[in-house]
This record gives structure tokens, C-alpha cells and sequence, in this order.
């Protein structure tokens, strides 16, 4: 075992704690390209900022769950 006056309040040495930070990182760095490639994925199915017609374009989904509702509830 370590030296107790080489041991953080966190009880990890010092290449532990840089072995944990690399691994965080690392793992932080990943979710974050997953986020960025859903919400591009995302845009480009249904962007979140209206066009040119609004929200107009959305009438055929409100009319298609109005439909659906009854079916399944």
C-alpha cells in the first residue's frame, strides 16, 4: 500500500487519480461525440427551428394523432 502522506482526501495516489482523470475524460469525450451525432441525426429528420411556412407544416401530425388517440386509449 502507498504511503499515507502520498494518498489524496479522495484515498487514490497520484497515478490513480491520472489513470481515473484519462479514463473520465475519455469516456466524457465519447458521450459528447454520441450528443453531437443524435442531434445533427436529429436536425436533419425534424428540424427544432420552424421554415419558411412555421409551424404549418406540422397540421398532418396533429391531424394523424387526433386519429390515432381514440385507436389506442
Amino acid at each position: 500500500m502507498a504511503d499515507s502522506s502520498n494518498v489524496s482526501l479522495s484515498g487514490l495516489t497520484e497515478s490513480e487519480a491520472r489513470e481515473f482523470h484519462s479514463l473520465f475524460i475519455q469516456g466524457f469525450l465519447i458521450f459528447t461525440a454520441i450528443a453531437i451525432v443524435a442531434h445533427v441525426l436529429v436536425w436533419m429528420w425534424r428540424p427544432w427551428i420552424p421554415g419558411p411556412n412555421g409551424y404549418a407544416s406540422l397540421e398532418s401530425i396533429n391531424q394523424t394523432a387526433q386519429a390515432v388517440l381514440p385507436m389506442i386509449g
